[in-house]
Formats: C-alpha cells, structure tokens, sequence
C-alpha cells in the first residue's frame, strides 16, 4: 500500500489548509476501507506527535490535545482518500504530517504509532506571518 500525502504549504496564522491522503497498491482482497488510518505530525527536533485518527468506515474519530477543536479528520473511501482539515493554525502547527495506515478487523482506531503498517512520506506543513 502506498500512501501520498499532498496539500502542505504556507499559511498565516490564524488561516486553514486542507491535507489530502491518497491511497493505492492495494493488493487482492484488500480496500480501502479496510484500514483504519491516522495523521501524525513532526516538528523539527521534535518526536513524531500523534493528531487524529479514524476508523476504517469513518464514524469514529480521535484527535490529540493540541489540535482538538481546531482540526478534523474524515475519508472518503469511494474516492480512497483521507483528509485533515486544519483551521485556526498556529505557529506551533508547523511540522511535516504524515498519514499512517492499518488492516485490522472490527471497526476501531488507533492512536499509537506501532500500531500501524503503512506511511506516507510526508507533507510540510508552516504557518508563518
């Protein structure tokens, strides 16, 4: 499975930025909507900090404490697309996100960075005036 991030650039603070996700190389038997994926984000010098995930039919969703209120995760799974909407950015929001994928049964999601089999290469992200 291949991830592909895109969307990233600059933004002021105080301004919105929509990432996208796009998802291929499923293989036989495999969809989409089999995974249960997630955003994470990493600033320079910083450890990979976890943002928002969601399950694989996009009903449950979880955001991190820094983010909760300002950003939202949703999917498309007939487009095999996964969004993060991100408004009322922040300095502090600048990093290089990544979406993250995982196939496992059931219907939960999942906000550990072991969990999870697949990885995008990034997209940078800054907010600056």
């Amino acid at each position: 499975v291949q991830l592909v991030e895109s969307g990233g650039g600059l933004v002021q603070p105080g301004g919105s930025l929509r990432l996208s996700c796009t998802a291929s190389g499923f293989t036989f038997g495999s969809y989409f909507s089999s995974y249960a994926m997630s955003w994470y984000r990493q600033a320079p010098g910083k450890e990979r900090e976890f943002v928002a995930a969601i399950n694989r039919v996009g009903i449950t969703v979880n955001f991190g404490d820094s983010v909760k209120d300002r950003f939202a995760i949703s999917r498309d799974n007939t487009k095999e697309v996964l969004y993060l909407q991100m408004n009322r950015l922040k300095a502090e929001d600048t990093a290089v996100y990544y979406c993250a994928a995982v196939s496992r049964g059931g219907f939960a999601y999942y906000t550990e960075e072991y969990e999870y089999e697949h990885w995008g290469q990034g997209a940078q992200v800054t907010v600056s005036a």
